[in-house]
């Protein structure tokens, strides 16, 4: 009976280490599979922290062109600030130029009048009108003004201002017969249409 319970026993024991064998290779075999899961873990982790870099590089690339872009465009909005503000004061400058060079040339048309406003004689008083109007178209001239040809010539409503009509058998159709009052330009621009009696 002793030798029965001995060979239970060592059965028993057989068996115990066969079963702890089993589960050291058991448990071997699943810290083999954990560390090739921890393996794989840690590359993907890998992978995963170089594309984070990465994409925290492109992001800053992203940003510092954004801000370069932003600044740029301040800059320009600032410069198209400051030409339009330079732009209206030379405007102005401009037209207050020409209006003082305008009214500085008519100023012996003035001074003139002015003198012949003391002639005491008719004869002296028409030579100093005629003096006057000769002094007014050379001022207008040296103002590039000019007076638009009207009497004799045809129609154009581009220059002239029709407001009067007339038959007259010794002149074409639509030819100015008289001039109601001198019309004038400066170069392409009008400064006063001639208003005019049109025949036929």
């Amino acid at each position: 009976m002793n030798e029965e319970i001995k060979n239970e026993t060592t059965d028993n024991a057989e068996k115990n280490a066969d079963n702890v064998k089993e589960m050291d290779l058991s448990q071997s075999e699943e810290i083999k599979e954990d560390k090739k899961a921890s393996k794989a873990d840690k590359k993907a982790q890998k992978k995963l922290e170089i594309e984070l870099e990465e994409l925290k590089k492109k992001n800053a690339e992203l940003e510092s062109e954004v801000a370069f872009e932003k600044d740029r465009a301040l800059r320009i909005a600032a410069e198209y600030e400051n030409f339009r503000r330079r732009s209206k004061s030379e405007r102005e400058s401009v037209y207050g130029d020409a209006y003082a060079d305008a009214i500085l040339k008519i100023l012996p048309i003035i001074d003139n009048l002015e003198r012949a406003e003391g002639f005491e004689s008719a004869e002296d008083v028409a030579s100093g009108v005629k003096m006057i109007l000769n002094s007014a178209r050379e001022t207008l001239s040296k103002m590039g003004v000019e007076e638009i040809q009207s009497e004799g010539v045809e129609f154009d409503p581009n220059v002239h201002n029709a407001v009067m009509h007339t038959e007259d058998d010794t002149l074409g159709e639509n030819v100015i017969n008289a001039v109601l009052q001198k019309g004038y330009k400066r170069g392409d621009k009008i400064i006063r249409y001639a208003r005019v009696s049109v025949a036929n």
